[in-house]
């Protein structure tokens, strides 16, 4: 990227002539234009006749880094990336990740970082990512909607990269991380269904290499548990935390278990699917089939009936994570960057090192 911006020719201020470039320097010194950015940021893998060339090339013609490129060689990027490995369409369709978003950008509005949005769509994109990151390209990096399988966090942590987890990959996480109680949010809205006489509580999966969503199904399990009930297979359908997949998976449910009497679902937007299933079988809500969900989002409030629905704070899992990144970004930094007590945020808190797992809350309404 340094080099990148290096090579883009601009107009000297007030002088009305073209900047010297990149490419110029090199063909001056004799070298490629990788050798020029070598030189510029610093690197220690350049001959010192090889600089010395450079360097007097850069003096004749006067070439000056942009500010970027400056700040890059100090170490510095001045920009944190906020990665998100799903489509566009799953990106603006789940609330969840809106509100991580608007977490993420009030967090970091006084501070002097930019934020850069990424997604990761497939494997070529990850690993040109992890590239991006370990050239220090950003100074730190935030991750949502990871999956067990994803080797991206490993990755930038072997790279030095500082970075932080919207949630977990598994109950070993070594990648500090900001996550909401999945299974107690879940064991709360089941314990409610079943207190409300609900005989037959089945529930609708999110995609379960995700740990969210096994969290979320043990939630369902345990207050099965504790209330003496069983735990039939009839009564779990696999979902995607789509409005599709939540559809999809109630109408397998109605299918094979016509008698369930309450659907737990683990995120609003499959609620939201469920519902509409339930209105195509004429089942009603909550008479017939009560109705719970989680994130306590937009979609929850403005269902018909309103959903009762699991809150988590996903806002202030955005803030806790920049946090936590300012945190590891000052002490990797050195007191001199920060000190060593973490990076100060406006209410005057400072970040911690550590993970941090933020409580859940059942929000009552209509639906059940």
């Amino acid at each position: 990227m340094a080099a990148a911006h290096l090579g883009r020719t601009s107009r000297s201020a007030g002088r009305g002539r073209p900047r010297p470039t990149l490419e110029q320097v090199a063909a001056r010194a004799g070298v490629g234009r990788g050798t020029v950015s070598r030189v510029i940021n610093g690197s220690p893998s350049v001959s010192d006749r090889t600089r010395a060339a450079v360097e007097a090339a850069v003096a004749e013609l006067g070439y000056v880094p942009n500010g970027a490129a400056r700040a890059l060689a100090a170490g510095s990027a001045d920009a944190v990336a906020l990665v998100v490995p799903e489509t566009e369409t799953k990106l603006f369709a789940e609330p969840y990740f809106s509100g991580i978003l608007r977490g993420v950008s009030a967090e970091l509005a006084d501070s002097s970082m930019q934020l850069l949005l990424t997604l990761i769509r497939d494997e070529h994109e990850r690993d040109r990512f992890a590239q991006y990151a370990a050239a220090r390209r950003v100074d730190g990096v935030l991750l949502v909607s990871v999956h067990a399988d994803d080797p991206l966090p490993d990755q930038l942590v072997e790279s030095g990269m500082p970075a932080v987890l919207g949630g977990r990959r598994s109950g070993a996480e070594t990648v500090p991380y900001v996550d909401s109680d999945n299974v107690g949010g879940a064991q709360i809205a089941v314990e409610h269904l079943i207190g409300r006489g609900r005989r037959a509580v089945a529930t609708i999966t999110g995609p379960l290499d995700m740990y969210v969503a096994q969290c979320r199904l043990e939630g369902h399990r345990a207050a099965l548990l504790a209330a003496g009930r069983e735990d039939d297979e009839r009564l779990v359908a696999h979902g995607d935390f789509t409005e599709e997949g939540g559809k999809r998976a109630m109408r397998e449910l109605l299918e094979r278990a016509p008698e369930v009497d309450a659907v737990f679902c683990a995120s609003d937007l499959m609620a939201s699917g469920a519902r509409l299933a339930l209105r195509e079988a004429g089942r009603d809500v909550p008479a017939d089939v009560a109705l719970v969900g989680f994130d306590d989002s937009a979609v929850a409030r403005h269902m018909d009936p309103p959903l009762t629905s699991v809150r988590q704070p996903i806002e202030e899992m955005g803030r806790a994570m920049v946090r936590t990144l300012l945190g590891l970004m000052a002490r990797e930094r050195g007191p001199s960057a920060g000190g060593a007590g973490g990076a100060a945020t406006r209410d005057g808190r400072r970040a911690a090192a550590g993970s941090v797992v933020l409580p859940t809350e059942l929000v009552r309404r209509g639906s059940s």
